[in-house]
């Protein structure tokens, strides 16, 4: 006789035993062949839909869908861009229009002060009657005319009275020669 029979053959209670244990092996999860099951069932949890999805992707139709999907998309996507270029234009038009109209305001009161007599320093007033007898003079000939030590000074000089638009500036080889604005 084989052992298993003679095993099974005792009143039953073995088979009783083995089939609480096998239950108990089961329904826990662990046992012999459990984490194949899991991974098996995993797989089918996840793999499953991805393998339909991939099937689906090799249909031309569904491709087809897909591309004038993305088509559609770009082209609203490039019509909301045009719109905001235009908005943002017409803002940066309308910030040029102010910058122009707060220039043009702050120029006309140095206009209107240049209508009216400036008053000068002495020294400055000597230099713009020769210079309109002159009709042009570099700063050397100033210099020597002030009797400066170098030319700094009456370069200086020349150069801010051109700075208020008393002088006009003409650059003549290396020389600069300044000339009275007709006012």
């Amino acid at each position: 006789m084989k052992r298993d029979e003679n095993y099974k053959g005792i009143g039953g209670v073995g088979d009783e035993r083995s089939a609480r244990q096998n239950a108990s092996h089961n329904s826990s999860g662990v046992g012999e062949g459990s984490g194949k099951q899991a991974i098996e069932d995993l797989r089918n949890e996840v793999l499953s839909p991805l393998e339909n999805d991939i099937q689906k992707l090799r249909d031309p139709v569904v491709l087809a869908a897909i591309m004038h999907t993305a088509a559609t998309e770009r082209e609203s996507t490039n019509r909301l861009l045009k719109t905001l270029i235009e908005k943002l234009d017409a803002k940066f038009s309308e910030v040029d229009a102010r910058l122009a109209r707060i220039e043009k305001q702050s120029a006309a009161p140095m206009a209107s002060e240049g209508q009216e007599e400036v008053l000068l320093p002495s020294v400055d007033e000597e230099i713009l009657k020769f210079v309109k007898e002159k009709r042009h003079v570099s700063a050397e000939e100033v210099r020597m005319k002030l009797g400066y030590k170098g030319k700094n000074a009456a370069s200086a000089r020349l150069s801010r009275m051109y700075d208020m638009g008393l002088l006009g500036k003409k650059q003549v080889g290396r020389a600069v020669l300044y000339c009275a604005k007709s006012q």
